[in-house]
């Protein structure tokens, strides 16, 4: 019998059909812990957020089914399956940086927000982390016993192994699909010549940025399109709603710093500021008019992307025709209070007490409990707006485009990027909306120097709206104009797009563009 000194490894000894690496197995477990705190600690200093892209995806997956096999091997105990994954958890856990965002904050899983923030974050890195570790252990398990003098079967079949093989392989090429944008086909099914459809990443205030470009001819205008949040990605909304503008217009949508396919732009976080959103956008308008050979663009904000929007055509009118609003925000901080009040009043009318207790529990907006306090806020939204019926076509291409909740199920997003859209609104939302408290248009901007036009819901909050009319009436122009919309709340450019194409090429266009 070989010697029982368990300092001595690599020693082979027979343990029934199997061999171990060390004399003592528990030497084995030893060392599989103590990779696997170790791996937990490595990935917490480079990946405190999990992957972010395509790319740290697989090396994540790859990395842990190494780590998986090694401790499978080390130890030769299906104990390693569940132990040496908690460890590597734990280890990232206790050793992630603090950081910024729901997503790898504070568990909340008492809350339903807090519940998908736990998904989107710990719930990805589970999936292209965890479950490949799982496998590589059974994998390492299944190695160790076939190295053996008696390799035997039952357990250790090869079709498990091929079954567990086939779920590591099936999920790395799930990730390793690339993101695309459908090309513009004409009524013969062929791509129009001389049209664009492109997905384009650039690099705005020294990071990685991506912009999704779609018009018909690339002669036309140039409509940049600023999504609502913080946190807001939309590329697929605008493919699919805004198609029928794209016909007059090079309609250009923007995953900003943060936010979706730009998810990874997330950190520094110390760059997610206001002034680093306008830099952005002015930088990107220059990289569309000398791509564009346009010596002006037009620029649409929705929601948050209107507040981004009118700073920035302040800052530099030069560089715009016009500037639209769509849900234009004037004072977000004024806008919750009000939306604060008409909640308690809405409980009230409908004696709804838990509703007057929880709202009372966040006390008074600027809500401290970010993004729980707005959320649950916005979760009112519906009862407050007065009732409307969005365009038969916006309902139709709702139905029938399939690019699913938040528009996940796009093409335009490969498998990261899909939980990249909600962990970016999410997490940006947090660091970005207390910038926009001390906000309010109707003190600071008094004056924009190019022609304005707000698309006016006429089922938007009056949190809002009121707000917007009163703006817009002391605001000085060159031109102003208020489009008034039936069966419209907050998002008018979409859920009455065919009234906003018309009033682009009818109204906005032949009073403002200058050719080239």
């Amino acid at each position: 019998m070989a010697s029982t000194n368990a300092g001595t490894a690599v020693a082979r000894a027979k343990t029934g059909n199997s061999i171990l690496i060390w004399k003592d197995f528990r030497m084995g477990m030893i060392f599989a812990i103590g990779l696997a705190a170790l791996s937990g600690i490595l990935f917490a200093q480079i990946l405190p957020r999990g992957p972010t892209t395509q790319l740290q995806g697989l090396l994540v997956l790859v990395g842990s089914l190494i780590l998986g096999v090694l401790a499978g091997y080390l130890t030769q105990s299906r104990l390693a399956m569940l132990l040496v994954p908690v460890v590597h958890i734990l280890a990232l856990e206790i050793f992630r940086p603090q950081l910024l965002g729901p997503t790898v904050g504070a568990l909340r899983l008492n809350e339903t927000y807090g519940i998908l923030a736990f998904i989107l974050g710990r719930g990805l890195y589970g999936l292209v982390a965890v479950i490949p570790m799982m496998v590589g252990v059974y994998l390492g398990l299944v190695l160790a016993h076939q190295l053996s003098e008696n390799p035997g079967s039952g357990f250790w079949r090869w079709i498990p192994s091929v079954l567990v093989s086939g779920i590591v392989l099936a999920l790395a090429v799930w990730i390793a699909l690339p993101a695309s944008t459908p090309p513009i086909l004409g009524a013969d099914g062929k791509v129009v010549p001389g049209s664009i459809a492109q997905l384009t990443s650039l690099r705005l205030g020294g990071l990685e940025q991506t912009i999704l470009i779609r018009g018909y001819s690339t002669d036309k205008p140039v409509l940049l399109y600023l999504n609502g949040g913080p946190g807001q990605s939309g590329l697929p909304f605008t493919r699919v709603v805004l198609n029928d503008l794209s016909r007059d217009f090079i309609v250009v949508d923007w995953d900003q710093r943060g936010t979706g396919k730009s998810y990874s732009a997330f950190e520094p976080s110390s760059s997610l500021t206001l002034a680093q959103a306008i830099n952005d956008t002015l930088e990107l308008t220059q990289y569309l008019r000398n791509r564009f050979d346009e010596q002006k663009i037009y620029l649409i904000g929705e929601s948050w992307g209107s507040i981004l929007g009118v700073l920035a055509v302040q800052r530099q009118p030069e560089l715009f025709h016009a500037f639209i609003g769509s849900g234009q925000m004037v004072s977000p901080r004024e806008t919750d209070r009000r939306v604060y009040k008409d909640v308690l009043e809405l409980a009230a009318k409908t004696g709804n007490t838990k509703l007057t207790t929880k709202m009372q529990s966040y006390g008074q907006p600027p809500y401290a409990d970010l993004p729980y306090a707005n959320v649950f806020a916005m979760g009112q939204y519906d009862a407050l707006y007065k009732p409307y019926t969005p365009s038969q076509a916006y309902r139709a291409l709702g139905n029938s485009s399939g690019i699913g909740f938040y528009g996940v199920m796009a093409s335009e997003y490969n498998l990261i990027e899909k939980f990249n859209v909600l962990r970016g609104l999410i997490d940006t939302f947090t660091v970005m909306y207390p910038q926009l408290q001390n906000i309010d248009f109707r003190r600071d901007v008094k004056k924009l120097e190019i022609p304005t036009y707000i698309l006016d819901g006429t089922s938007e909050l009056s949190a809002r709206r009121d707000l917007m009319l009163e703006w817009m009436n002391t605001l000085e122009t060159p031109r102003k104009q208020v489009f008034t919309i039936a069966n419209a709340a907050h998002s008018v450019a979409f859920e009455q797009f065919e009234t906003f194409d018309k009033i682009m090429l009818e109204k906005i266009l032949p009073a403002t563009y200058l050719t080239k």
